[in-house]
């Protein structure tokens, strides 16, 4: 089985992306079974060793939304973090915000939403009304010193809606750009997003400066929305090792685009990463242990050794 792809330099593409890890975040906070805080922190550690520099560790959502990441104060105040690698985490209020500065995060994520179903369903706000939340969270954060970052979701399309109007997303967009978002990934949640449709948003905000994407493959589009992007100027590119995740409000949501699987087409292109995909195979193969089943990822199913079977009943609990 071949190791590495064999690399052919494209042009009109970024020489080098990063790839934002979501994978102990957005990967894990659908898992049906509870994983050990241990785990987690090792998971983090595999991640860094494996090249990453950022690595989205957690969430202070309130436990009875998301109660896989109910650990997120034990988790931060007991893994190692290595010099140079970011650590945001996700932040859905200022109570959440207290808690993060309490732990002495640097980098945090707000979480909007691109259509008034979702909004209402995800965040209890209208699409209007969510801005109020984000205002005070974004601001205080400033102050701070921290760098935020804001999620759109549903922007390709909503499951309750259709189509997301482009004009829409954008207006949504400009608005948290404009509170000083350093950063908006743009998500197609329920992976309805096709390669025309990417290249049409991103032109509609005028480029690709600030952006991010953020795709899940419900409909295989993943890795072919990621080279429109790509295409487009974009150099952010969120992902998930082993491709694990989705949406718990988004019930046709799969998982999201596997780390794996987008480093395998980048390397191939010839895009510098940093990443080792030796590393990161392993660490997947490691995880679908953990997790008692195995990894969705196409690269991982190639590369790696074995079916995922649980190490001990200790890893993985109610």
């Amino acid at each position: 089985m071949m190791r590495e792809p064999y690399m052919v330099r494209a042009a009109g593409l970024p020489e080098r992306v990063t790839v934002y890890e979501v994978g102990p975040r957005d990967g894990l906070q659908n898992e049906p079974m509870v994983v050990p805080v241990e785990v987690k922190a090792e998971f983090v550690a595999r991640l860094a060793a494996a090249g990453h520099r950022v690595i989205e560790t957690t969430s202070f959502v309130h436990p009875k939304w998301v109660p896989q990441l109910a650990d997120a104060s034990e988790l931060l105040a007991g893994m190692e973090r290595v010099p140079g690698v970011r650590y945001p985490v996700l932040v859905p209020n200022e109570r959440g915000l207290d808690r993060a500065l309490e732990h002495g995060v640097q980098e945090i994520a707000v979480f909007a939403s691109a259509t008034e179903t979702f909004a209402r369903k995800n965040l209890n706000r209208t699409l209007e009304s969510q801005f109020e939340m984000f205002e005070p969270v974004v601001a205080r954060a400033l102050e701070h010193g921290l760098k935020v970052r804001a999620y759109v979701s549903m922007c390709f399309g909503d499951p309750w809606e259709g189509p997301t109007p482009i004009g829409q997303v954008v207006a949504v967009g400009r608005r948290l750009l404009d509170l000083g978002c350093a950063e908006l990934s743009l998500g197609d949640t329920v992976g309805v997003g096709t390669p025309g449709h990417v290249a049409a948003l991103i032109g509609a905000f005028g480029g690709p400066s600030r952006l991010a994407v953020h795709f899940h493959d419900t409909y295989g589009q993943a890795l072919a929305n990621t080279l429109a992007a790509l295409r487009e100027g974009v150099t952010v590119v969120d992902a998930s090792t082993g491709g694990i995740g989705g949406c718990p409000y988004a019930e046709s949501a799969t998982g999201n685009l596997a780390t794996e699987d987008l480093v395998w087409m980048l390397h191939g292109l010839g895009v510098e990463t940093g990443l080792n995909l030796e590393s990161l195979v392993e660490t997947s193969t490691w995880l679908a242990a953990e997790l008692g089943r195995p990894s969705p990822s196409r690269v991982v199913q190639a590369m790696g050794t074995g079916p995922a079977r649980p190490t001990t009943d200790r890893n993985v609990k109610e």
